[in-house]
């Protein structure tokens, strides 16, 4: 018998691949500036998972003190929020895993400490919206990850305990949040890790290495 019957997850570096498009608008950004440099995707791409504020400083080398930082990142989030999901799309293997989740009356969810403004939008144009049985930011909540409320919350929303719910991350936070919660755990090394960062220092229930591996996994729990 099956040990949960409901899956959460991170957006950004866990169900969705947004490097793409923050890495095409910081570079146009610093194209408009003349910085004839280029940007390293990979370098950016660590970042994504920390927010506007992260992908600033890496484009620019810039602290949140520099005088045209918040010009930077309102420019940034404006342009963001126009196509949030031009270039992005939900990660190898995802296709199969919730058509698996879906086929097996699983439910599934999202709970994110990205802003409402973009998550909705980027799942709406992915098609995803509507296949979601709960949709957490941060503005439904009054503590973001790594407290467990948004996940507590999206347990209630689709009327499932936490103990059999999954929440699947790509940040420690992601992790601190499901054990706060107490549901099982699951570290996903195919996100937006920090050069220094490894998954195994998290203390999950489970990790992955690639998305291609959730689906056998969740069908072996």
């Amino acid at each position: 018998m099956r040990s949960f019957n409901a899956v959460l997850f991170d957006l950004d570096g866990t169900l969705v691949d947004s490097a793409p498009d923050f890495y095409h608008l910081a570079t146009q950004m610093r194209q408009a500036r003349n910085l004839s440099s280029r940007l390293d995707y990979d370098t950016l791409r660590r970042s994504v998972s920390n927010g506007g504020k992260a992908v600033i400083q890496t484009a620019f080398d810039i602290e949140p003190e520099h005088p045209e930082f918040n010009d930077l990142l309102a420019e940034l989030l404006s342009e963001y929020e126009k196509q949030p999901a031009l270039h992005s799309t939900i990660f190898e293997g995802f296709n199969e895993l919730l058509e698996w989740l879906d086929q097996e009356r699983i439910l599934w969810g999202v709970v994110t400490n990205k802003p409402a403004r973009f998550t909705h939008k980027i799942l709406h144009e992915l098609h995803l919206s509507q296949r979601c049985a709960s949709i957490i930011c941060p503005e439904d909540v009054t503590v973001s990850k790594p407290s467990p409320e948004g996940l507590l919350l999206a347990c209630q929303h689709m009327n499932v305990t936490p103990q059999t719910t999954l929440y699947v991350g790509d940040h420690i936070r992601d992790i601190q949040a499901g054990h706060a919660a107490g549901m099982t755990t699951i570290a996903a090394g195919f996100g937006y890790l920090a050069i220094d960062e490894s998954i195994d220092e998290w203390s999950s229930h489970f990790k992955v290495d690639h998305a291609t591996e959730l689906l056998p996994l969740l069908q072996s729990i």
